[in-house]
């Protein structure tokens, strides 16, 4: 399309070239609005967040990583050592304006291996927290060799964080490849677990993703997959 009509003469039809958005549906901060309206970017974008409702099966999943009561969310991010993994809590007020990603049990196969279907466990990851130290060159060569044959690799995609502000994503099945794959990178990292619940004045549910982390809190294991969740699970019959 944008090589028949030159993009300053393109118009977007609001009501036409989108699709209808639920009603909790809520703009991102920066989106411009007409009379009301949300505008597209450059690229057709409306970016925007539908609520995550505590009650909600359809996010059953999401939910499970926050704790709505002490407004806090299990993260899983880079610890200040190098290479390290660590797995925590974090305020919501913390995580204000920012994307995360739900990684899991029940999410994508679970490639990172985070509990089982008898014990569940999700957190969610901060877009742009786990930096790679050795990017490939922009070339479409460079760039599938980088993902089929390094360590580094062996991830769902990068984010290039420009310094202007703009974001350029790339997910692996943009240039034709799998995912997930077998032992990605984030599986051969070591990871602590730093989840203390004493802190908090809550009773947490049994089995929840917090009481069986809280269980391992303080430990640290060579590869996420090195957590053996049953033994976890077995403990956690009550709340904190």
């Amino acid at each position: 399309l944008g090589s028949l009509i030159p993009f300053s003469e393109f118009t977007w039809n609001i009501n036409d070239d989108f699709r209808t958005v639920p009603e909790s549906w809520i703009p991102a901060r920066g989106v411009v609005q007409l009379e009301g309206q949300p505008q597209p970017d450059e690229n057709g974008h409306i970016p925007g967040w539908i609520p995550v409702e505590q009650e909600s099966r359809q996010y059953c999943w999401h939910g499970s990583a926050v704790n709505y009561e002490t407004k806090v969310a299990l993260v899983m991010k880079a610890h200040s050592e190098q290479n390290l993994l660590e797995i925590t809590t974090v305020h919501l007020m913390e995580l204000l304006e920012q994307t995360l990603e739900l990684v899991g049990t029940h999410i994508n196969g679970n490639p990172y291996g985070l509990g089982n279907k008898k014990q569940p466990v999700h957190a969610l990851v901060s877009h742009g927290v786990l930096q790679i130290q050795n990017p490939p060159s922009l070339s479409y060569s460079d760039l599938i060799t980088w993902f089929e044959e390094s360590q580094e690799g062996k991830i769902e995609g990068i984010v290039w964080h420009c310094t202007n502000g703009v974001l350029i994503k790339l997910h692996r099945q943009h240039v034709g490849l799998q995912w997930p794959v077998t032992n990605p990178y984030l599986t051969a990292r070591p990871v602590c677990i730093n989840v203390d619940l004493s802190k908090y004045n809550c009773n947490f549910e049994p089995k929840s993703s917090f009481l069986v982390l809280a269980k391992l809190n303080g430990e640290r294991f060579d590869h996420l997959k090195d957590i053996h969740w049953d033994n976890v699970g077995n403990n956690c019959t009550e709340g904190v």
